[in-house]
Protein backbone atom coordinates (compact mmCIF):
# COMPACT_ATOMS: atom_id res chain seq x y z
CA UNK A 1 0.00 0.00 0.00
CA UNK A 2 1.43 3.38 -0.97
CA UNK A 3 1.81 6.22 1.49
CA UNK A 4 2.58 9.93 1.33
CA UNK A 5 3.79 12.05 4.23
CA UNK A 6 4.12 15.83 4.09
CA UNK A 7 6.48 17.86 6.26
CA UNK A 8 7.88 21.36 6.48
CA UNK A 9 4.81 23.40 7.32
CA UNK A 10 4.78 26.06 9.97
CA UNK A 11 4.37 29.72 10.77
CA UNK A 12 6.11 32.31 8.62
CA UNK A 13 5.87 36.06 8.21
CA UNK A 14 4.64 37.77 5.07
CA UNK A 15 7.37 37.71 2.45
CA UNK A 16 9.03 34.65 3.93
CA UNK A 17 9.75 31.27 2.38
CA UNK A 18 9.04 27.65 3.18
CA UNK A 19 9.87 24.31 1.64
CA UNK A 20 7.38 21.51 1.96
CA UNK A 21 8.42 17.94 1.37
CA UNK A 22 6.31 14.97 0.34
CA UNK A 23 7.88 11.62 1.07
CA UNK A 24 6.44 8.70 -0.84
CA UNK A 25 6.70 5.02 -0.12
CA UNK A 26 5.59 2.25 -2.40
CA UNK A 27 6.92 0.39 -5.39
CA UNK A 28 5.64 2.60 -8.20
CA UNK A 29 5.53 6.18 -6.98
CA UNK A 30 8.43 7.17 -9.16
CA UNK A 31 6.16 6.66 -12.15
CA UNK A 32 3.30 8.70 -10.65
CA UNK A 33 2.38 12.31 -11.15
CA UNK A 34 2.49 14.16 -7.83
CA UNK A 35 0.45 17.25 -7.18
CA UNK A 36 0.40 19.81 -4.40
CA UNK A 37 -3.00 21.03 -3.24
CA UNK A 38 -4.07 23.42 -0.53
CA UNK A 39 -7.28 24.08 1.35
CA UNK A 40 -7.86 27.34 3.15
CA UNK A 41 -10.50 27.65 5.87
CA UNK A 42 -13.97 27.80 4.33
CA UNK A 43 -12.68 27.22 0.81
CA UNK A 44 -12.51 24.29 -1.56
CA UNK A 45 -9.30 22.38 -2.04
CA UNK A 46 -7.23 23.89 -4.82
CA UNK A 47 -4.66 22.21 -7.07
CA UNK A 48 -1.51 24.33 -7.29
CA UNK A 49 1.12 22.45 -9.30
CA UNK A 50 1.97 18.97 -10.43
CA UNK A 51 5.09 17.19 -11.57
CA UNK A 52 5.28 14.10 -13.76
CA UNK A 53 7.75 11.30 -13.28
CA UNK A 54 9.86 12.76 -16.07
CA UNK A 55 10.07 16.12 -14.30
CA UNK A 56 7.56 17.91 -16.50
CA UNK A 57 5.59 20.47 -14.54
CA UNK A 58 2.16 22.05 -14.76
CA UNK A 59 1.01 25.09 -12.82
CA UNK A 60 -2.72 25.35 -12.21
CA UNK A 61 -3.10 28.42 -10.02
CA UNK A 62 -2.35 31.96 -11.20
CA UNK A 63 -2.02 33.12 -7.61
CA UNK A 64 1.29 31.30 -7.17
CA UNK A 65 2.96 32.10 -10.48
CA UNK A 66 6.52 33.20 -9.97
CA UNK A 67 6.40 32.40 -6.27
CA UNK A 68 5.99 28.62 -5.94
CA UNK A 69 7.99 25.85 -7.58
CA UNK A 70 7.94 22.07 -7.56
CA UNK A 71 10.69 19.49 -7.92
CA UNK A 72 11.15 15.81 -7.36
CA UNK A 73 13.93 13.39 -6.50
CA UNK A 74 12.92 9.97 -7.74
CA UNK A 75 15.90 8.31 -6.11
CA UNK A 76 14.80 9.62 -2.71
CA UNK A 77 11.09 9.26 -3.38
CA UNK A 78 10.41 12.90 -2.51
CA UNK A 79 8.62 15.84 -4.09
CA UNK A 80 9.26 19.34 -2.82
CA UNK A 81 7.15 22.47 -2.94
CA UNK A 82 9.25 25.63 -2.76
CA UNK A 83 7.26 28.65 -1.63
CA UNK A 84 8.60 32.19 -1.66
CA UNK A 85 7.12 35.65 -1.09
CA UNK A 86 4.43 34.11 1.07
CA UNK A 87 1.28 36.08 1.73
CA UNK A 88 -1.48 35.76 4.35
CA UNK A 89 -3.79 34.39 1.65
CA UNK A 90 -1.41 31.43 1.27
CA UNK A 91 -2.45 30.26 4.74
CA UNK A 92 -3.91 26.78 4.29
CA UNK A 93 -3.41 23.09 4.84
CA UNK A 94 -1.16 21.82 2.08
CA UNK A 95 -1.51 18.31 0.71
CA UNK A 96 0.49 16.23 -1.70
CA UNK A 97 -1.21 13.55 -3.74
CA UNK A 98 -0.15 11.02 -6.34
CA UNK A 99 -1.86 9.89 -9.52
CA UNK A 100 -0.98 7.04 -11.87
CA UNK A 101 -2.01 9.28 -14.78
CA UNK A 102 0.50 11.57 -16.43
CA UNK A 103 -2.13 14.30 -16.77
CA UNK A 104 -4.77 13.75 -14.11
CA UNK A 105 -7.94 15.66 -14.91
CA UNK A 106 -9.01 16.27 -11.34
CA UNK A 107 -8.85 15.31 -7.69
CA UNK A 108 -10.63 12.03 -8.31
CA UNK A 109 -7.68 10.79 -10.35
CA UNK A 110 -5.25 11.27 -7.48
CA UNK A 111 -5.13 7.90 -5.77
CA UNK A 112 -2.93 8.52 -2.76
CA UNK A 113 -3.06 11.49 -0.38
CA UNK A 114 -0.94 12.71 2.47
CA UNK A 115 -2.40 13.87 5.76
CA UNK A 116 -1.63 17.53 5.12
CA UNK A 117 0.64 20.09 6.71
CA UNK A 118 -0.43 23.49 7.99
CA UNK A 119 1.13 26.65 6.60
CA UNK A 120 0.28 29.90 8.36
CA UNK A 121 1.47 33.25 7.04
CA UNK A 122 1.23 36.13 9.48
CA UNK A 123 0.75 39.70 8.34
Amino acid sequence: QGRLVESGGGLVQTGGSLRLSCAASGPTFNTYTVGWFRQAPGKERELLLSIRWSGGRTTYSNSILGRFGISRDNAQGTVELQMTDLRPEDTAVYYCAASPRAYPSGESEYTYWGQGTQVTVSS
